[in-house]
């Protein structure tokens, strides 16, 4: 899960030598990932509207008591510098005319501060307080990215231009350029200097990262060109990176993050994903149950496997949403926004030509009996069909819509939930059934999946608070101790519930 692009910016990354770990944003959540075992996540979600950038502290000014903020505004307003504990104002940020996109402290003494942004300009500041100290018009475009580099020598910044300018990090003068000669063939998007500021890494829209030896005039020549795993699109673009110990963190625009070894480039690097947009719908494999699908807003679905993540993308033929999702092996079944149930068989990642059904009514959720094949529920607008190896055997009327339905594993029986909420306090968007028939799951709107065991009282149930913030979507048993779920938080969470 990465954090939400915009056309034509990069995204930042921050991270924490000591450790290990980097910090980044999607939707409403912030989330720490630990380098060394990327499986390791703590998310912190309680912002209510979506975030746009976190940072460790480290990264304000050197002694950790200023705060400069950039983007967009009007006059004075693109840029600010503040203290951190009482907000009052340490500086004047004259000579920016368009939306400031990227600003840096310099690290050591004496004090700079370097912005650039949407109007080609790269502006010095000195302070504190901060006051204007010079201006640079050499980009012919958009100026994405200005960094300084750990020992606070030099200062870099890079744009659409394809161009990346080295200055003096205390006087602020041009001193050197990127070499054009193996150089990147569209915008570059962000940069982030080694540990002994003697290279750079650096991203870019033509699918590529490259290190650079930077000498100590300021010249940069290319010395390795890195290629991450992709599939052509443009969801391979590569908007975001981090340079951090032996790490090479590449971010790309269809949220992948690709660790490389700064030790050893010729490694392949490891590669994990995530969703983007709110996830709609989960399943597990039939004939692999730790293997894990989940479909989102945007159309895309992911494959995970229980205890390793993520485990790639299924490429579909065209890029309609998928609102419900089953699976059986080599084939899933899927219903959307129309009235369709599909059919698609896989071989691999990739998806062959559907079967469809047209049932009449738009599917509100879709679920298969695991023992008896070919056996579908689904609910819709007035009531539930029965479907067996995609055609409608059964249409019950009920004369309402149902929000969520399960069928038992065995076929023999089917939950439909529909007002009634039981001991939530909103919708319920889901259920699951264990394997064995054992546990009903309900996930909901406001956020809970409570978990009920068949045939005992309800005051035996199972309340898990704040599953996925935004709303539970998806559920699914991969074993009768063992809930997955997902939501509009975009984030898939495994849940070991306590032997019955």
């Amino acid at each position: 899960m990465c954090p939400l692009y915009r056309a034509g910016r990069g995204i930042l990354i921050s991270g924490d030598p000591k450790s290990n770990s980097i910090l980044y944003t999607n939707g409403r959540s912030v989330i720490i990932r630990y380098l060394d075992n990327p499986l390791k996540v703590h998310v912190y979600g309680e912002h209510g509207y979506p975030v746009t950038v976190a940072r460790y502290s480290p990264t304000w000014s050197p002694d950790m008591l200023r705060i400069v903020a950039s983007g967009d505004g009007k006059g004075k307003s693109f840029v600010r510098a503040f203290m951190w504990d009482t907000g009052s104002t340490v500086g004047d940020f004259d000579g920016h005319s368009r939306r400031v996109l990227s600003c840096a402290f310099k690290p050591t003494r004496p004090f700079r501060i370097v912005t650039c942004g949407e109007d080609f300009i790269v502006n010095f500041y000195e302070g504190p307080p901060f006051k204007f100290m010079l201006s640079h018009r050499e980009h012919s475009n958009f100026v994405n990215c200005v960094r300084f580099s750990p020992d606070g020598s030099k200062c870099i910044s890079v744009g659409s231009d394809k161009k990346g300018i080295i200055y003096n990090g205390k006087t602020g003068e041009i001193i050197g350029h990127l070499s054009q000669e193996d150089g990147h063939a569209s915008s570059i998007y962000a940069i982030s200097w080694s540990p002994d500021s003697k290279q750079l890494l650096t991203v870019s829209a033509d699918k590529s990262a490259k290190i650079w030896e930077i000498s100590e005039n300021g010249s940069g020549n290319v010395i390795k060109t890195l290629v991450c795993p992709a599939s052509g699109g443009v969801d391979d673009m590569l908007v975001g990176c981090l340079w951090q110990n032996d790490h090479l963190v590449i971010v790309s625009l269809g949220g992948t993050i690709h660790l490389f070894s700064a030790s050893d480039l010729d490694k392949a690097p490891v590669s994990f994903s995530g969703h983007l947009k709110n996830v709609n719908a989960l399943t597990v494999v039939q004939s692999d149950p730790k293997l894990i699908l989940t479909s989102s807003y945007d159309g895309h679905i992911f494959k995970w496997t229980q205890g390793q993540g993520y485990k790639g993308r299924l490429e579909k033929k065209d890029s309609s949403q998928v609102k419900c999702i089953a699976a059986v092996e080599q084939e899933v079944i899927t219903s959307g926004f129309d009235d369709n149930v599909r059919r698609i068989p896989l071989n691999g990642n990739e998806c062959g030509a559907a079967e469809q059904v047209d049932i009449g009514s738009q599917p509100k959720d879709l679920s298969l009996a695991i023992d008896s094949p070919g056996l579908a529920l689904v609910s819709t607008e007035s009531g539930v069909s029965l479907l067996k190896d995609l055609k409608v055997v059964s249409n019950i009327n009920l004369g309402f819509t149902v929000t969520a339905s399960i069928i038992a594993p065995d076929g023999s029986e089917a939950i439909v939930k529909l007002n009634n909420m039981l001991y939530h306090t909103a919708r319920i968007n889901c259920l699951a059934w264990s394997p064995n028939s054992s546990l009903v799951a309900t996930g909901s709107l406001d956020t809970c999946v409570i978990i009920y065991e068949v045939g005992k009282p309800a005051s035996s149930r199972i309340t898990i608070k704040g599953a996925n913030l935004g709303g539970v979507y998806g559920l699914a048993f991969t074993d009768e101790c063992t809930l997955v779920s997902a939501g509009e938080d975009a984030f898939v969470r495994v849940w070991r519930l306590a032997p019955q």
